[in-house]
């Protein structure tokens, strides 16, 4: 669609955080309930447990999910962690996530072993979807690097609540018995009389919209469009996007400009499975600045070839970071959900 000034550059391949986004390649499933795939899993973990180790000198918290047993051939017929509570042991802002797969003894996994991660700030509504927890990190089988963006942060207080869902699947010949995923969080502590960051909020534009986000995938090509009505006025500062295998392209509208926001074309292996979905970004020119009551449009577009129906085989979400114009306002919002709660 041809813009009306708004013009973007060329998606820049840097991860999901550096503007979040995102997360993307993100990743990632929508409700922190883990039963989208229920039907194919063997049953939980009861080994799986979480490790937190913070480091207060060099502002990194690493997290440790497992150990899971991942046989050769078995897809989604594995044993599941239980979802997982990371309590936030520092005041100040998270600022980078560097996710990846080890064995017990730190040597790397190959990344298709998780099909996705996601953390939930259990304690605050996502501000698109207000019935949901904040959906504040995702990653899939594509394990984008979320890497700081200076001057912003994900704000978060000591105490709270980090749920994380995760899902693996395995589906080469090699099996992996002692399987772990860390992430390593960066974040800037407040400091009392210090210059703080600009607060972002993470923004998932699902094509599901606030339902599940996994559906069928039909055989041939398959779009589907969901659209989202914003409360508040500001400025997305990146984007980037998850699909399953198979998925080609993610489009995001501005419907009020009738332009493309972006167009995030994916990269997939010869056998149409997904390696990568780019990123783009804005910080060149302050963001793209939307406002409130805007309508955007999500679409995802897949083709699949195997000529039979996949049940739950898509996803299609564009994530990044908004910046509002007025803080205030957010902070408002999760008030009057704790009040609410109460």
């Amino acid at each position: 669609m041809k813009g009306s000034g708004a013009r973007l550059r060329n998606p820049k391949p840097w991860g999901i955080l550096g503007l979040l986004v995102l997360l993307v390649s993100v990743t990632v499933l929508i409700a922190p309930a883990q039963g989208q795939h229920d039907a194919h899993m063997m049953g939980r973990a009861a080994a799986a447990k979480l490790d937190a180790k913070d480091d207060p000198a060099a502002h990194v918290l690493t997290v440790r999910l497992g150990p899971l047993h991942l046989p050769a051939h078995a897809g989604m017929a594995v044993e599941q962690a239980p979802g997982l509570t990371l309590t936030v042991p520092f005041e100040g802002w998270i600022t980078a996530y560097h996710p990846r797969l080890t064995d017990g003894a730190g040597r790397a996994l190959p990344n298709r072993l998780l099909h996705h991660v996601a953390f939930y700030n259990t304690g605050r509504p996502d501000f698109l979807c207000p019935a949901k927890p904040e959906h504040i990190f995702g990653a899939g089988g594509e394990m984008n690097d979320w890497p700081a963006t200076p001057g912003f942060g994900y704000r978060v207080h000591q105490g709270e609540r980090i749920l994380i869902s995760t899902m693996f699947h395995n589906e080469t010949e090699t099996s992996h018995p002692d399987t772990y995923l860390e992430v390593r969080i960066e974040y800037q502590p407040l400091v009392p009389g210090g210059a703080g960051l600009k607060n972002v909020y993470p923004t998932w534009f699902d094509v599901k919209n606030c339902g599940r986000s996994g559906y069928d995938l039909t055989p041939g090509e398959n779009v589907t469009t969901g659209r989202f009505s914003l409360g508040y006025s500001g400025a997305l500062i990146g984007v980037g996007g998850h699909l399953h295998d198979y998925g080609r392209q993610l489009r995001l509208v501005d419907t009020a400009r009738k332009q493309d926001i972006a167009k995030l074309d994916a990269k997939l292996d010869p056998r149409g499975r997904i390696v990568s979905v780019p990123v783009v970004r804005f910080t060149d020119r302050g963001g793209y600045h939307l406002n409130k009551g805007d309508v955007v449009q999500v679409t995802a577009i897949y083709d699949n070839p195997t000529g039979k129906l996949l049940p739950e085989g898509a996803m299609g979400i564009v994530v990044g970071y908004f910046l509002p114009d007025d803080d205030r306002q957010m902070a408002a919002l999760r008030k009057n959900h704790a009040s609410a709660r109460k």
